[in-house]
Order: C-alpha cells, then sequence, then structure tokens
C-alpha cells in the first residue's frame, strides 16, 4: 500500500461519507450546478477571511489593493470590491471589469507594458491611475490628454536594480520589459514636472509567490529606499507607493505558509522610517494570489482507467487546457504535484501510484504525476486544490476545441 504524504493544502478540509464539502455545498450539487462539466469554484467566505486575515496583520495605515489577474472573474472582483480598497489592473478588459464594481475609479490603477492608445484613451476618460511604463507611454497619454481636456492621473512604474529573492517569478533586476529602469526614471520624473499630469507616485514591483519572509523584508526595504531617492528627483510630493505584494501560498509538498505575522511586523517597522522620509505618501500592498489562490478548486472527472506497461493512467474530462498551471507548464522549471485528491473518497488511504491526465493529445497534459490515491473509478471526481487564483483565465482554454470550463463563486 503507497504511503500518505500530507499536503498542508489537505488540512481542514470538510467531507460527508467520503464526499467534498467546499463553500457549504457537497461536490455533487456543484457538479450538478456546473452542468456537470469540468468548473472551478470560488469560496467567498475563504475570500473574506483573508482580507481580514491580512488586514490584522500588517500596518494599520497600509492600504490593501487586489491584482486582477490573478482572479478577474466578475462575481469575484464585485466581492472583493467592498474588502479591499483598490483594483489594479493589467488590460482594458480587467478594467471594465473593476469599472463595473463599486470601487470608485481614482482607487484602480493601470499597469502592464504594451498598453495600445485606445486602453490609454479609456484610462484616461475613466480617470483611474496609470502607472507609466516608458517615455512613449507618458507621451501617449499627455498627447491624448490635450485631446480630450481630461487631467490624466498617472504614476511611474520603476523596474530596480534589485529582485526580490526566492520568488516564483521575478519581475524586476536587470533588463525587463516591465517600468522604467531606476536610473532612467529621474529623467521621465522631471518630465512629468514639465506637464499638467496629476503625479499620484511611484509602482515598485519586483516579484511573486514568494514564502520566505525575510526576502520580503529585503525587498520591501530596498524599495522604499529607492522610492526616498527617486522622490528627490521631483517637485511633487508622492502621493501613494505601491509596494507590490510577491506573498506566496503553499503549493507542493514541503512548502510552508507564509509567517503573515512576521511580515506585518517587519513592515510595521519600515513604515516607522517611510512615514517620515516619504512625508505622508500613503503605502499600497497590492496581492492578487495571496487574497484568491487558497479560496479556489478546479473539479473534473474521470472518464476512463487505463494501465500502460504498469503504469495505471486516470484519464479526466479536463486538463492542461483548463488548468496550464497545475500541469506545470506556467513557469515551473522542475514539474511538482499541485495537491490533488479523488474528491468523493476523502479520508480514504492510498492503494496505488496512479497518473492523472486529461484529454489532450499532448504529453504535457498531466494533472498528477504518480501520486498516491485510493483506487477511483469512472465518474469520480478528481479535485485540484488551491486553484483560486492563475487557474482558467491563465489557460489555453481554446486548446484542441475542447468546452471551457465552468465557473462559480459559492
Amino acid at each position: 500500500m503507497p504511503k500518505q504524504k500530507n499536503h498542508s493544502a489537505l488540512d481542514n478540509l470538510s467531507a460527508d461519507n467520503g464526499e467534498l464539502i467546499f463553500g457549504g455545498k457537497r461536490l455533487s450539487q456543484l457538479s450538478q450546478r456546473a452542468e456537470l462539466q469540468p468548473f472551478y469554484a470560488y469560496d467567498r467566505s475563504k475570500i473574506t477571511a483573508r482580507i481580514k486575515h491580512i488586514r490584522h496583520h500588517l500596518p494599520k495605515d497600509i492600504l490593501l489593493h487586489y491584482a486582477v489577474k490573478a482572479n478577474p472573474m466578475p462575481a469575484v472582483v464585485q466581492h472583493l470590491s467592498g474588502l479591499v480598497d483598490g483594483f489594479d489592473v493589467a488590460s482594458s478588459g480587467e478594467l471594465r471589469i473593476a469599472l463595473d464594481t463599486t470601487m470608485a475609479s481614482q482607487d484602480i490603477s493601470f499597469a502592464g507594458p504594451g498598453k495600445t492608445e485606445n486602453e490609454l484613451r479609456t484610462a484616461v476618460a475613466s480617470q483611474i491611475v496609470i502607472n507609466i511604463e516608458s517615455p512613449t507611454e507618458l507621451e501617449t497619454v499627455l498627447k491624448l490628454a490635450e485631446e480630450t481636456g481630461e487631467q490624466p492621473r498617472v504614476a511611474l512604474r520603476i523596474n530596480p536594480d534589485f529582485e526580490l529573492k526566492t520568488s516564483g517569478m521575478k519581475m524586476s533586476g536587470g533588463p525587463k520589459q516591465f517600468g522604467v529602469d531606476a536610473e532612467q526614471a529621474p529623467r521621465l520624473l522631471q518630465r512629468m514636472d514639465e506637464t499638467d499630469v496629476e503625479f499620484m507616485g511611484l509602482h515598485i514591483f519586483c516579484g511573486s509567490q514568494n514564502l520566505r519572509v525575510e526576502s520580503i523584508y529585503e525587498a520591501q526595504k530596498k524599495t522604499i529606499d529607492l522610492a526616498f531617492q527617486l522622490s528627490q528627483a521631483t517637485s511633487c510630493p508622492l502621493k501613494t507607493l505601491n509596494i507590490g505584494g510577491g506573498f506566496g501560498i503553499p503549493y507542493f509538498l514541503g512548502d510552508a505558509a507564509l509567517d503573515l505575522a512576521t511580515v506585518g511586523e517587519n513592515l510595521e517597522e519600515l513604515m516607522i522610517g517611510a512615514r517620515q522620509r516619504l512625508q505622508g505618501a500613503t503605502i499600497v500592498i497590492e496581492l492578487g494570489r495571496y487574497i484568491t489562490g487558497e479560496a479556489g478548486i478546479y473539479v473534473c472527472r474521470v472518464v476512463d482507467r487505463k494501465t500502460s506497461r504498469g503504469q495505471v493512467y486516470l484519464v479526466t474530462d479536463g486538463g492542461l487546457n483548463h488548468h496550464l498551471a497545475a500541469s506545470g507548464n506556467f513557469g515551473q522549471i522542475i514539474r511538482k504535484n499541485y495537491p490533488v485528491l479523488i474528491g468523493n473518497r476523502v479520508g480514504q488511504l492510498p492503494t496505488e501510484t496512479v497518473n492523472i491526465v486529461g484529454p489532450l493529445c499532448t504529453p504535457l497534459d498531466l494533472i498528477a504525476n504518480k501520486m498516491d490515491f485510493p483506487r477511483a473509478e469512472i465518474g469520480d471526481y478528481v479535485v485540484i486544490l488551491q486553484s483560486g487564483a492563475y487557474g482558467f483565465s491563465a489557460s489555453p482554454t481554446g486548446f484542441l476545441g475542447h468546452p471551457p470550463p465552468f465557473e462559480m463563486l459559492v
């Protein structure tokens, strides 16, 4: 009999007679709601609880923004509009979703390289904050302002000369498509001084998916130091400083949950100096994955069971086309298994080692590689935990023409 391996995401699961309970509903009930097709479900109570957890541990004068790219489902964004202080979007599609909520437009910011002129025109007209990522982008915004008579609200996104160490995805340090290199920023800040834009401040984001307290502290300290240095290059005071987030969640065996209490204590220490040096600028933490990641599941069904040269394969009706990250094809260097379970056999001991694959004609369509489970049969539910961020919207749902998954907020 295979040995049972514990994953932190498997703790505190609720089940009834072996069937997973999620968001107060049995898996079979959720499947009926999804018309028996593969689906994502997000638990609104878990999202709300995570926001309370964050606010409890972070300094009270920190503003909390949600990065919509983590999970742009309109119902999720609408739910969060009453819980967070702002939204950060990365496309006009996300901007439309954010503008449809109760969030005030001045509390929405738009980041990302390659904003089109039409996107910038919409952003200027909507009076959101535009995070400028290049000199060309600034000049386009100024041209649009002259055409429309609007005063743009802008911040400058900085590519610092340091990175968030041990992060899953590094987005700063060295040459990057994101933002303006720190050494080039003073020239652009001076250009802003010559215009009629409303200068809001700086956006300095270093990386994502970090579970190490000391790395987050080092990046936050360097970010605040850099912001103070750059503030000397402009006559306009910083109104806001977005220091990004980078807070990770445990995906794989051996991952430990981020010690948010210590992160908050360290940030409070940094805020003592920041409040003085930055002359009252509001500090913003921008989180996405950390808010929704652990509040979501992906569910598909076993449609075939087969053995190939001694290895058991469970074939499901959904795979990397629905959940690219779980297949390992969304940034993993060495593929690791997400926390996966047989959703109607919760609590049963594992009896076999199997591979779980999707329906696509590619060997990349692998959901679980040689994992131990109780014996599963055709019709059983396969559940991938930690699926509330970078799931549906980050997957190639059109690949090979299979139907997309259903989404629900419960």
